[in-house]
Order: structure tokens, then sequence, then C-alpha cells
């Protein structure tokens, strides 16, 4: 296109997404949360303050977002008449383009999480397949990459949990992935990942596949309702192990919470076990199971319902959670992603947290159905 098809082109995609966002009504409605701030008593109620306070800072990531696309398309357009005029180089509309369309494009892959649940933390367990030490290592490999992008995308990461493996490696592990959308971004990545290399623990040097599940999880938090039963729920406690001096040894500081979790929907019934050695201090461990369990029981609930709409939409593709989604083949440079198609030779950069591209693919074809 030429330059001005293309200004013309970024304004009716910012037009577009004007209307689709519906930007004048979220504007009306934080002008209208933010009243409920003024009042003197609107502390009273911790809870409902906080959940006001979370709508409004959602509301507010969309319409920063474009006024940002907005701005930039008015400096598009003043740069198109210093050009026309002459006072402005082909360069300098040319930076200014890339600029707006960097924003636009950003803006309009965003709108792909308007799930419910999107915005939220996430909760990303690993475990590792069958194998042995070639498998656990492979675990490990993708926990350091997850915590890699969680770094390059500027969220917070904690280990919650994690189980070493025998030799090397881990068995399992569950990372907490704090930020904007880290649930929207990361639930792509759920389903079995499958790595092909000339392994270092084989002493003939032979080609193995070994294979790891990742689960993702939204981590709920205290705007979303979920009943958690005290009578179905139990502790035991551990001395956690690891790095950490005599203390971490001595104490039991490590907790571990059964929950007798009854399916409301089937009858059935099973035990949930969630462990954590986040910290040193048995209470907050404590907390941080009880969001973990939180996390899980919305989880369910959020299958259900997608359940119940993959009925409904029958003709729509379904999202077969848990199935292989991606191939790892080291010694051929190449990661392919088997729902999408994208695939890419930078294997290093992959495995050190450079998986937006994947993200992106996955939300771009399947973001309006999931």
């Amino acid at each position: 296109m030429t330059i001005p098809e293309t200004i013309k082109d970024l304004q009716q995609r910012k037009d577009a997404l004007n209307r689709f966002l519906d930007i004048d009504n979220l504007l009306s409605a934080i002008a209208e949360e933010e009243k409920k701030t003024e009042d003197p008593d609107f502390w009273n109620d911790p809870k409902e303050a906080k959940k006001v306070m979370l709508e409004i800072k959602s509301k507010k990531t969309w319409t920063t977002a474009f006024k940002a696309v907005s701005d930039s398309c008015d400096d598009l357009q003043v740069m198109a008449e210093f050009f026309e005029a002459g006072d402005a180089t082909e360069e300098e509309i040319l930076a200014q383009i890339e600029t707006t369309t960097k924003l636009v494009e950003e803006l309009e892959f965003k709108n792909m999480l308007r799930g419910e649940s999107d915005r939220l933390d996430a909760v990303l367990s690993i475990n590792a397949g069958a194998g042995g030490v070639e498998a656990q290592d492979w675990a490990e490999m993708l926990m350091r990459m997850y915590i890699r992008y969680a770094e390059r995308s500027g969220y917070k990461v904690a280990v919650s949990n994690s189980l070493d493996g025998d030799g090397a490696g881990i068995k399992s592990c569950t990372l907490q992935i704090e930020g904007d959308f880290a649930y929207g971004y990361l639930k792509s990545e759920t389903g079995v990942h499958r790595l092909v290399r000339v392994s270092p623990f084989n002493a003939q040097g032979k080609r193995m596949t070994s294979f790891a599940s990742v689960s993702v999880t939204p981590l709920v938090d205290d705007s979303i309702e979920v009943v958690v039963d005290q009578s179905r729920l139990s502790w035991d406690t551990f001395r956690s192990g690891g790095a950490g001096g005599q203390n971490v040894n001595k104490v039991e500081s490590g907790v571990r919470l059964r929950y007798q979790y009854k399916d409301p929907y089937t009858g059935e019934e099973e035990e949930i076990l969630i462990e954590n050695t986040e910290t040193r201090d048995q209470p907050k461990n404590k907390e941080n199971a009880l969001r973990l369990l939180r996390s899980q029981l919305y989880d369910r609930e959020m299958k259900h319902r997608m359940e119940e709409q993959a009925k409904i939409k029958a003709s729509q593709k379904k999202i077969e959670w848990g199935s292989q989604i991606r191939s790892y083949v080291m010694d051929d440079r190449r990661v392919k992603d088997h729902r999408t198609g994208y695939q890419t030779g930078d294997v290093t950069g992959v495995m050190d947290g450079k998986i937006d591209e994947f993200i992106k693919a996955y939300l771009m074809q399947f973001g309006a159905e999931s």
C-alpha cells in the first residue's frame, strides 16, 4: 500500500476498535465507579471496595491502550500534512507509521482476551511424562522457559512447589505468574509438549523423545466467588526439603492440603491434594495452598461452562485440553505448534522464553472460540 492508503487503513482500524471496545461507554462507566471511591464510607466494605477498584483497573486497561492508539493516529495525520508540505522526510513518516501500526496490532491482539478470566494471574503446572531422567530434565527445561517468558513479559513469578527428579530435572512443579492478562496469554500453553533430541543421558548418544504436560489455570482473587466447604478440608504439615539452613529442616513449615471434592454436576467425589513449601512461614504456606485450591475449583467450573458451550456450538473446533500441542526438535532446529502450524528455527530463543509468536498465533486462530 502507498503511504496515504496505509494511513487510511490505520484510521479505519482505529475506528473499528473504538466501536468494538465501546470506548465511550467504558469511559462513562469508569467515571461512575470513580465517584463511588469518593464516598467517605467506600472502604467500610473492603471486599466490595477491592472489587470496584479491580473493575476500574480492568476498564482502564482498554481505554488507556485505545488513547495511545488514537494519539498516535493523530500524530500520524499531522506528520502526513508535514510530509505533503515538504516539512517532514519519508523516513520520519515511515517511522511514525511503524509506531502506530505496532500500537494498533497490539490492541487488536489484546482484544482477543475478552474472557471472564483472561485478565487474571495464572497458575502453571508442569509434570514430567514417562521416561525417567530424560523426561524430568525436559520438565525442568520447560520450567525455565516459562520463568524466562514471565520475566520478559514483566510478570512476577514464584515457584510455589517443586519436586526434584531422580538424579536430574524435576518430576513436577507449580508456578504462580502474576500480571495483567497472565492467564489470557498463557492459557494456550495447556497440553503435552514433546521434546526430540540426542539425549545427554544416553551413553550411546541416541535420539530420544520425551514428554511433559503443562496445565494452566487462572489464579482467582477475592472478586470471584468460590465456595470452599471447610468440613471437607484437612491439613498435614511436614518439614520442607532443599536449601534454607537448619530451620527449614527442623520446623514443619511445609503444608499439605487435602480437600474432598464433590462434583456439583455429576456427584463424583475425589481428593484434591495440594502441597506448598514456598516460604518458611507455615500460615503463609497455608494461605498460598488455599489460593491454589480456589484456583482449581474455579477452573473446574470454567471447564464445565466450556463443555456446555461446546455442546451448543458443535460446529466450532473443540479445544482438546491435554493433547499434544507442540514439538521441540533440537537437532533439526525446529519448534512447531501442531494446532496452528506456526513454527520457528530459533530453538534457543524459544527455550529462553521467546514464545510470544506461538501465543499470538493460537489466540488469533482460536481466541474467539476459547
